[in-house]
């Protein structure tokens, strides 16, 4: 619940359930279990469902926007953020159902409501997508 009090997104573009190891300002994981329910894996594949790339580069950017606003506080909550830049996106095996991803992000850094992050996503302590992005906190 504390999630939907932070970000704006819900069902069925919440791409995280769960966040653990929160280090206010600078890093946290995000964790989503990702079950053969998920909407996307009607036409992505039916016959081998793959969670789409760019799914898993949003659940690091709702990681991040998650620890911005529990970093900036209530009066931060719910604002929309939006993506300025993505680099070095690569994804490294496919993730299905079944599976539980580790979303680790690492602020990079900070000016006024522009915020980079480095993101990590994980299965069993093996890299499946890293990337780095930036986003705007609007008001």
């Amino acid at each position: 619940m504390r999630i939907m009090e932070a970000i704006p997104h819900r069902y069925p573009f919440l791409l995280i359930d769960r966040m653990v190891d929160v280090e206010l300002g600078q890093s946290a994981v995000g964790v989503k279990n990702v079950s053969v329910n998920e909407p996307f894996f009607q036409g992505h594949f039916p016959a081998r469902p793959v969670m789409p790339g760019v799914l898993i580069i949003e659940a690091m950017a709702q990681t991040a926007a998650t620890l911005v606003v529990l970093t900036l506080g209530p009066a931060f909550e719910g604002k929309l953020v939006y993506f300025m830049t993505i680099e070095n996106a690569k994804f490294r095996r496919p993730v299905s159902p079944g599976d539980q991803l580790r979303i680790h992000v690492v602020k990079e850094r900070q000016r006024a409501n522009v915020w980079k992050f480095r993101g990590v996503a994980r299965i069993d302590d093996v890299s499946v997508a890293e990337a780095t992005f930036s986003a705007m906190i609007m008001d």
